[in-house]
């Protein structure tokens, strides 16, 4: 890897254009995007509009629906109750709920690393009938688990939805809290994460990104869909500089231990062997063949993009409010550009 020597000027430049591949339009839904070396801040800007009809532009205060990155929270949630003895990553599902199809040889461990084989809700067609629903966990369960298995627990990857719905009902019935209870208290508050929350559009939260669809004649607002829906695969909001307050949590062992958190980050086998790229709640990959930590998300209205290098404690975090504007090859392009410059 050939390493370059950018002034922190031109670096910024740099890193400018990169997002303007994406996020050029001044008058346009945004984004905001972070990148910190050794815990620092060496960039931070938000680009575009916050809100497209009361005119107000982008902050890099600004909340966001993060979809996906929600699994992190839920995977360490998961890791946290092993902590604290009253559960195990090796357990059957069935230990929690008896009467759960197969039940008996999905573990905990196949819903965390997508090799359960059950069914993902979100490629169901019935899905359009509860997505508006106020759903509990108990009933996003049962809305899937009778569905037929794709393949054997633990003989393939594949990315998956429902596990982690489950791995949230899971939480509330080992903890005896409501999922949204158990991240506040167990990570939000310990990691002094103040503007990250479990998503609601009936309660005022300060500096809210609005959410956006682009339709052949313009934006659109986004499509409504209960938040119960996605639930613990998909249903937390947060800011850019939360972000990196969890990612400093993470190394520091704020809210695992050091074992627990090399759980996390190892790769697993399937059954045959074969090793694949995913641990608890991240996908393991690489950056100009440096390692990384990562993963996205994806929700109506928003996209979300984090990769962290550990070798080099380079992390790079970005957010959308327009689901037409994904963030995920800037933010690799962002990462490789800083790993490459030693600064």
């Amino acid at each position: 890897m050939a390493l370059i020597n950018l002034s922190f000027a031109q670096l910024t430049q740099k890193i400018d254009s990169i997002i303007q591949t994406g996020f050029k339009d001044p008058n346009a839904p945004g984004g905001a995007f972070l990148v910190s070396r050794k815990g620092n801040i060496i960039y931070e800007k938000a680009f575009g509009k916050a809100n497209l009809e009361l005119n107000v532009d982008m902050t890099t205060d600004n909340v966001f629906q993060i979809g996906s990155m929600t699994k992190q929270f839920t995977a360490v949630s998961i890791l946290i109750l092993e902590q604290q003895g009253k559960l195990k990553v090796n357990d059957p599902v069935s230990k929690y709920i008896p009467d759960y199809p197969s039940g008996n040889t999905i573990t905990i461990h196949h819903l965390l690393t997508h090799t359960s084989g059950i069914k993902d809700f979100t490629k169901m067609k019935a899905l359009s009938e509860i997505a508006q629903k106020e759903m509990s966990p108990k009933m996003m369960v049962d809305f899937f688990k009778n569905e037929p298995v794709d393949f054997q627990p633990g003989e393939k990857f594949d990315y998956n939805n429902s596990g982690y719905v489950l791995l949230g009902y899971l939480i509330e019935l080992v903890s005896g809290e409501k999922y949204e209870d158990f991240v506040k208290k167990n990570i939000f508050e310990k990691a002094g994460m103040n503007h990250s929350f479990y998503a609601s559009d009936r309660k005022i939260i300060k500096n809210r990104a609005y959410g956006y669809h682009e339709k052949s004649d313009g934006f659109v607002n986004k499509t409504v869909i209960s938040f119960s829906v996605p639930f613990a695969s998909g249903s937390l909001m947060s800011t850019v500089e939360d972000m990196l307050k969890w990612q400093k949590a993470i190394n520091g062992n704020l809210i695992l231990d050091a074992a627990h958190t090399r759980k996390v980050f190892t790769k697993y086998k399937l059954n045959s062997g074969e090793e694949f790229s995913y641990g608890y709640g991240w996908h393991l990959k690489d950056i100009k063949g440096v390692p990384d930590r990562e993963h996205g998300g994806s929700v109506f209205g928003f996209k979300s993009m984090a990769v962290y290098i550990p070798e080099k404690d380079i992390y790079v975090v970005g957010f959308s409010n327009c689901d037409c504007h994904s963030p995920t090859q800037i933010i690799k392009d962002m990462a490789g550009l800083v790993v490459k410059n030693p600064q």
